[in-house]
């Protein structure tokens, strides 16, 4: 199977910091797992060594939490967050939240959103100050990531692409766009996000990112 580097920024030492790993023959590792600056969630079930291998890197600094959500394992397909939150669709039980709310440290809000547009993570990306949105998303909703992740919220393409979660990573130093984001958009998106931003691929020449 392919692999993927795992960035993890600020979180061990400021140096820079990258693991190799595959969710079973997966190596969008991203779908399966939520990694911010206060916790990281991981798919539960599946291949156990993957959550291992967040466990081993981060747990000395962050909570590292085994779970579902909707009863799915695509944890980093429909949940957002940073370090002050954490968005969760419609799908998820009621012990699934509270599974999360017992793990996750005190200062992270988690919060369920009435969104139809339930792959919050690829309709959402964000860092600990700004989030970019997709277009079509609810009012209600641009209104709770504002409040819960304690962000300011930018509608916006990348590339004419909506899925902005899946088309662009971001971090509080820094983001990658789809290799085919024009200079252009580049541009104004980093005056937007105060944040530098260049384009590219992973998983040998994947254009999504997130």
């Amino acid at each position: 199977a392919q692999a993927v580097w795992v960035r993890q920024r600020q979180i061990v030492n400021p140096s820079s910091m990258a693991v190799r790993c595959a969710f079973e023959s997966s190596s969008e590792v991203g779908v399966f797992a939520r990694l911010t600056n206060s916790y990281c969630v991981t798919a539960l079930g599946g291949a156990e060594n993957f959550h291992s291998i967040f466990e081993q890197e981060l747990s000395k600094h962050i909570p590292v939490i085994h779970a579902t959500v909707g009863n799915t394992r695509i944890v980093g397909r429909v949940t957002v967050g940073n370090r002050h939150g954490l968005l969760v669709p419609s799908i998820t039980t009621d012990q699934e939240l509270l599974h999360l709310r017992n793990h996750l440290p005190e200062s992270v809000q988690v919060q369920k959103v009435e969104e139809r547009l339930s792959a919050l993570g690829n309709c959402i990306a964000c860092n600990d100050y700004v989030a970019l949105v997709h277009t079509d998303i609810d009012r209600e909703t641009e209104e709770v990531i504002a409040d819960v992740l304690k962000v300011d919220v930018f509608r916006a393409t990348i590339g004419q692409n909506a899925l902005v979660g899946s088309y662009c990573a971001l971090t509080n130093q820094g983001g990658l766009a789809h290799a085919r984001t024009s200079m252009t958009d580049l541009e104004e998106l980093s005056q937007l996000l105060q944040v530098p931003l260049v384009a590219g691929t992973i998983n040998r020449g994947s254009d999504v990112i997130g």
